[in-house]
């Protein structure tokens, strides 16, 4: 609950040494209970864009929006938590002097952020985005720049996240999956989107050898996975093997366990039953 004394000078530094204190223990409280490192970090715009992939911008002009749905910056990732919560008292004066025109009810201009999905980047305002949250206001008045990315930002929460986005992107630039295919080669480790596309290369230099012809990246991806993945995952689902995995990582496991263990690249159902007794 925020302090009011009546004195707006005297509110705006309490805000302050309020926001300043609650980070600390922010940083505290994810230690004790061994968060990941980046749980209080921001996240930063040019990552982001690295691992998603820029497809596009457009200016949509003034909006109102969440300040919940503002998780990052484009280049003051430093001074602020991922709350937008000081991370030390260098922003101190600039901080205190906005938040007193707060409390005088002045008009605050708006900030200026990228849109990512749902998500935020501060482009300029920082400190209004700060005060705004230790004021306990939910939004916020922002000139918005949508940006378009080629993978979808969804489920990006951590620094870390973007890891996997970033392997899935060059995999995807790898084997261009399409509309359902696409959708459907989820794996949670990004090493294994890695081996996944060194699987499917090879699965369509063999099938070019075969067929005596070439194949460019996209048609390959096709065949791939109209014509081994999705058999291939059906019989590892009725052969209960996908377990608590992903069907693609169940996919990966079979595949890269079939040659290991019987030197085979057919499928069938003799295959399947031997890698489920291996499996025991």
């Amino acid at each position: 609950m925020n302090r009011d004394t009546g004195f707006p000078r005297a509110d705006a530094e309490h805000d302050f040494l309020r926001a300043r204190r609650r980070q600390v223990l922010s940083r505290l409280a994810a230690w004790l209970r061994r968060e990941p490192d980046d749980v209080n970090i921001m996240l930063p715009f040019d990552e982001v864009i690295a691992a998603l992939g820029w497809d596009g911008e457009r200016r949509i002009g003034l909006r109102v929006i969440r300040l919940a749905s503002i998780v990052g910056s484009v280049d003051r990732g430093r001074d602020f938590d991922r709350r937008f919560r000081p991370t030390s008292g260098r922003v101190r004066q600039r901080w205190e002097r906005l938040a007193l025109a707060s409390r005088r009810g002045e008009a605050i201009p708006p900030i200026e952020v990228y849109r990512v999905g749902e998500l935020h980047f501060v482009v300029d305002g920082h400190h209004r985005v700060s005060v705004a949250h230790a004021l306990g206001l939910a939004t916020i008045d922002a000139y918005v720049t949508e940006v378009r990315t080629k993978l979808d930002p969804a489920g990006i929460r951590f620094r870390g996240d973007l890891i996997v986005k970033d392997y899935r992107r060059l995999f995807l630039e790898r084997v261009p999956l399409t509309g359902q295919a696409r959708a459907a080669i989820v794996l949670t480790d990004p090493w294994d989107y890695a081996r996944l596309g060194e699987h499917v290369e090879a699965w369509g230099f063999r099938l070019m050898q075969d067929e005596g012809t070439f194949l460019d990246r996209a048609a390959v991806a096709a065949r791939w996975y109209d014509s081994e993945y999705v058999p291939v995952v059906r019989m590892v689902r009725q052969a209960e093997l996908v377990g608590e995995r992903t069907e693609a990582e169940a996919y990966l496991w079979v595949a890269c366990e079939r040659y290991r263990l019987i030197r085979t690249h057919r499928w069938d159902d003799d295959v399947i039953e031997a890698l489920r007794v291996q499996r025991h």
